[in-house]
């Protein structure tokens, strides 16, 4: 069975589709619809790709203008919404791509769109072209969704204009000045809904890779007003707290210890192919006075394409240790290649960090 995303678009899913399609538009031709849909390029087309071919042959046979098209498109959710078969609905992404496509030359038409398709199935991706070129309007709207009674339509208020949204769109002013989005982040930031606050958390992390000292001052304000908001700053200062930054630690309570040690960093190869896995294993020793709170990680140094290396920072625990007492900690790391990150031969690095301070590392070659 395949595991590729791009293949949730099967016979399946196309029976399901066409059926609501039917019952929305009269006299609908299901042939000619798969036909166009299932031409000879569609088994080389990817996941975001399909999604877009569907929402240009949607575009094509839907009848009347593009506002007739969006009241069918909200007959068809209707229909889809009676019987729908999982709680993702990311398949139906191509719904959100229709109005980023078609949609700038209307913008009230797709807004009012937005909102409603948006608590079908996300549409953080297609609202950035329309803040991109409608910044002050498209900011207003935002700000006014955060307070929306439906917390899919709150959480997009947030999510929509993430400054660093991973495979959206650059916002580039936000990104330079992100505070028409405080506004919107201060109303969620105690959200009943945890995918809303989580939101919130992924916004305060994108922020604090441009401006770090904005975001402390935020973490300071929010922290210690409720288990959920304190729970928003620190998964919002991860970036910060990973990068070793010594104010974000302090705010948790990781101060700098010299009275920690790293002992015996031993990997269990020194070589090894890529698609395998660095197994190594450590002692911590501490030797203070009373109990220490740590943030434990290794960073992995990896060799790029160009001869640089690029650090990686992934987390062990974070935990109370007690003096006198050795611990003796093991972690596996997989150098098998995926989409979001390649492996090259050479001389790679590891080092064990505590309380954001590398302590102890070794090199090793993968090949």
């Amino acid at each position: 069975m395949s595991t590729l995303l791009k293949d949730v678009y099967n016979d399946a899913f196309f029976n399901h589709f066409t059926a609501s399609l039917s019952k929305a538009v009269p006299k609908f031709n299901k042939q000619a619809f798969l036909s166009a849909v299932l031409d000879a390029e569609w088994p080389a087309r990817e996941l975001k790709q399909r999604m877009k071919h569907i929402a240009t042959v949607l575009h094509r046979v839907l009848p009347g203008t593009y506002e007739d098209q969006l009241g069918v498109i909200d007959r068809i959710i209707a229909h889809l919404s009676e019987n729908r078969r999982n709680d993702h609905g990311f398949e139906y992404m191509f719904f959100a791509e229709f109005v980023e496509l078609f949609g700038p030359p209307h913008v009230e038409a797709s807004l009012r769109a937005i909102e409603s398709i948006t608590q079908f199935t996300s549409c953080e991706f297609a609202v950035r072209p329309f803040i991109k070129a409608h910044p002050e309007q498209l900011m207003r709207q935002m700000l006014a969704w955060s307070e929306h009674p439906q917390h899919t339509v709150r959480r997009f208020s947030s999510e929509g204009c993430r400054p660093r949204l991973p495979w959206g769109m650059a916002l580039h002013a936000l990104q330079k000045d992100p505070s028409p989005i405080l506004p919107i982040l201060e109303n969620l930031k105690n959200d009943p809904s945890e995918f809303v606050r989580r939101s919130v958390a992924n916004n305060l992390n994108d922020i604090a890779k441009d401006h770090p000292a904005l975001v402390l001052q935020i973490a300071k304000s929010w922290l210690g007003r409720s288990a959920e908001t304190d729970w928003v700053v620190k998964h919002g200062c991860r970036t910060l707290l990973k990068r070793g930054n010594a104010e974000a630690l302090a705010l948790f309570g990781w101060a700098e210890t010299a009275a920690v040690q790293i002992k015996n960093l031993e990997l269990k190869n020194h070589t090894f192919p890529i698609g395998a896995h660095l197994e190594f294993a450590f002692e911590l020793q501490h030797d203070g006075d009373g109990p220490c709170d740590l943030r434990l990680e290794y960073a992995i140094d990896y060799l790029k394409s160009n001869g640089k290396h690029n650090r990686k920072v992934f987390k062990i625990t974070e935990n109370s240790y007690h003096p006198g007492e050795v611990y003796r900690i093991s972690r596996r790391q997989s150098f098998q290649d995926m989409t979001t990150r390649k492996h090259y031969p050479g001389l790679h690095r590891l080092a064990i960090v505590v309380n954001g301070k590398d302590h102890d590392g070794v090199e090793f070659e993968l090949l």
